[in-house]
């Protein structure tokens, strides 16, 4: 009987060792090849058959959606590291000494935005969701202010964001090559880290007059 249950749990983790196996493979193809990467190359790449990418996914739509979640709970996770960190400037120091690791996930972005439709707004809605929750982490840590409209501004950021990488050159090509992509993250993110770091901490106005203005013509407006 213990034989049986060795080979049993075994065989489960072989299992799961190649759904995920698949799930990344998928994210890089998808990332290379735009969203309408065959399965029949996303199961090259991983080494398996495409029957086996339907066994565990189900379809395209569901390796989709699991490639979807994936992306973005690394994105969570990536930001809450920063900016609930206990020292938050070292946590944003080592990112961008692992910058390269991110490049995959960068290009899948890239791809699920050029991709546009229905499962690209999606995306973006969920990204924005996740935001207000790992920005409302930082203003419980002290790190970041809190904000009048806490949803709002969490969606600029994102907006933001994804349009700034939607300029970019790499999502106008045909096919990205990930080698090379991990440089051009690199020097994207020095390029932009200063000028937001910036903005971010000693406000592009040097007082409030605008927001001043602003909040009283809404005030008047309201009554």
């Amino acid at each position: 009987m213990f034989s049986m249950m060795n080979m049993r749990s075994t065989s489960v983790a072989e299992d799961l060792t190649a759904k995920a196996r698949i799930r990344d493979a998928a994210v890089r193809r998808y990332a290379a090849d735009g969203m309408d990467a065959p399965l029949r190359a996303i199961a090259a790449d991983a080494g398996v058959s495409p029957g086996l990418i339907v066994h565990h996914f189900g379809s395209r739509a569901g390796l989709r959606q699991a490639c979807d979640e994936y992306v973005l709970e690394q994105i969570r996770r990536t930001k809450s590291s920063v900016i609930g960190a206990q020292h938050p400037p070292g946590a944003l120091l080592s990112q961008m000494a692992e910058a390269e690791e991110y490049a995959p996930l960068v290009g899948y972005v890239l791809r699920c935005l050029q991709a546009g439709g229905k499962l690209a707004s999606d995306f973006v809605e969920q990204m924005v969701a996740d935001a207000i929750v790992y920005i409302e982490d930082g203003v419980r840590s002290g790190v970041i202010r809190p904000s009048r409209d806490p949803e709002g501004r969490a969606r600029v950021l994102v907006e933001m964001a994804v349009g700034a990488l939607l300029l970019q050159l790499p999502a106008r090509q045909e096919h990205l090559d990930l080698d090379e992509l991990p440089a051009w993250f690199r020097s994207y993110t020095e390029r932009i880290l200063l000028p937001l770091l910036e903005l971010f901490t000693e406000p592009l106005f040097t007082d409030r007059s605008f927001l001043d203005a602003y909040l009283a013509a809404r005030q008047r407006s309201a009554t």
